[in-house]
């Protein structure tokens, strides 16, 4: 990357009023000495941090620990809210420029290798050892790495959890004569029979409802047997995106559309939130803003039921599940002139102001002790835990808008294998500019071990 050369001869003429400073600054010195007047820290300088992100959430949770880390160690830090249109090509023009560049940026995972590649990113120093299993799940460590290093500091995270209405299920349990627990389904075939089972109350209009037209949503039918990047997301050399357990679990997720009448053209992930505060669902699937969502529903008297989060389902007794995850980043610019105090900045806010962050932005974060606040942010917590993240290669940059389209597809009835073939061949064509065919067809299974009825949800 070129830098602007044309700062050179500003920079002979400071470094001469620098030299003629410091000769006036030394003499200063000198005669407090001589005085007994104590000059500690005259010579020590703090710099000034810039720290940029998008997240207008994050405007009351960063000023307030602006000034908390200013009191603590001197360095002032001031946090700048920029638009998240071609954010990182502003970073690079700010830094290219050397104007008011950041020395540290928040940004989301996934864009962590154009951000090293274009020198904006640096390997952290992790002075404390404090990126460890003790204080983050090891998908926000693999998150933060690229190519074997860690390139950032994990803040906070976005994933999807089941949620459901605890209050109907601790009635349905007394009905049933069971206990509450058992009704906390494992797999989506206990979704299924519960619902064949239930006496429904007035104000439910379906016992299961999520957003089928946001992968986000949906990735968790077959993320556990899609790989796109490695356990990183970043080695082209590991997509795996066509097999049959992938197709298996796809096929599951289409037969859904049989058994609960969801319209994908018209669902809404907000509404479907609604729904659920209404008391019109029993289980859903939900991210992290739920939290923040029923708290306010709670205060201003509009819900009224207990809930509570748990692991997404897994397809059956044998094909498992695993959704995905967004981490948003602290970075250290590549460009930045304060590295060090930049890095220790982003390693302080991961760490030890963590536990502020829900309170001051209702973003959970991604350090564990931090979020273990309520038993429905430690559930939100264990699920990123087991979740793959948004993978960082830039050849696959359009995998999620495709991967929605296929999913949509087979929600309307597209046969399972021919999308998700068509699927791995367009990803695989970008990732090794060539034209890719898949050499094997693999049919859709005519049998599975979810039998879901044909006939709608009643």
């Amino acid at each position: 990357m070129e830098r602007n050369m044309s700062f050179y001869p500003k920079l002979i003429g400071a470094v001469c009023g620098v030299c003629a400073a410091g000769a006036l600054i030394y003499a200063g010195v000198s005669a407090l000495d001589k005085a007994g007047v104590s000059t500690d820290g005259i010579l020590s300088s703090k710099p000034t941090l810039t720290v940029w992100y998008t997240e207008e959430k994050l405007e009351d949770y960063l000023s307030a620990m602006a000034l908390e880390y200013q009191d603590a160690t001197g360095v002032r830090v001031v946090p700048v809210l920029k638009s998240g249109l071609e954010y990182l090509e502003a970073v690079n023009d700010a830094s290219i420029a050397e104007e008011s560049m950041p020395d540290v940026y928040l940004i989301s995972n996934d864009g962590l290798e154009k951000a090293y590649l274009a020198g904006l990113a640096v390997n952290v120093k992790d002075q404390n050892a404090v990126l460890n299993t003790e204080n983050f799940p090891q998908t926000a460590l693999d998150a933060v790495t690229y190519q074997g290093h860690a390139v950032a500091y994990p803040l906070y995270f976005e994933t999807s959890a089941l949620v459901y209405n605890q209050t109907y299920l601790e009635q349905a349990a007394a009905e049933l004569e069971t206990d509450e627990m058992s009704l906390i389904p494992k797999t989506i075939e206990d979704i299924r029979n519960f619902a064949d089972e239930y006496n429904a109350p007035e104000t439910v209009e379906s016992v299961f409802r999520w957003d089928v037209s946001d992968f986000f949503y949906n990735y968790f039918f077959a993320g556990n047997y899609i790989t796109v990047g490695g356990s990183c997301g970043d080695d082209s050399s590991r997509i795996n995106i066509y097999n049959q357990d992938a197709v298996y679990g796809l096929a599951a997720y289409q037969k859904l559309s049989q058994f609960f009448s969801i319209d994908a053209e018209t669902s809404s992930y907000d509404q479907v939130v609604q729904d659920f505060l209404d008391g019109k669902l029993v289980y859903t699937i939900a991210t992290t803003d739920i939290l923040d969502r029923v708290v306010q529903a709670k205060a201003d008297g509009s819900f009224a039921w207990e809930y509570g989060v748990a692991s997404l389902p897994d397809i059956s007794e044998t094909v498992c599940s695993r959704g995905i995850s967004v981490t948003g980043s602290i970075v250290v610019n590549g460009y930045g002139k304060h590295q060090d105090e930049a890095d220790n900045f982003a390693a302080w806010l991961c760490t030890d102001s963590a536990d502020k962050l829900f309170d001051r932005s209702t973003l959970v974060p991604a350090k564990k002790s931090a979020a273990q606040q309520t038993e429905e942010m430690a559930a939100f917590w264990q699920e990123y835990s087991q979740t793959v993240p948004v993978p960082k290669l830039m050849a696959t940059a359009n995998f999620w808008v495709q991967m929605e389209i296929a999913e949509t597809k087979i929600w309307e009835g597209e046969n399972v294998s021919d999308v998700l073939k068509d699927l791995s061949e367009k990803i695989m064509t970008q990732v090794t500019g060539t034209q890719y065919v898949e050499e094997e067809y693999i049919e859709v299974p005519t049998e599975t071990q979810i039998d879901y009825a044909e006939s709608e949800e009643e």
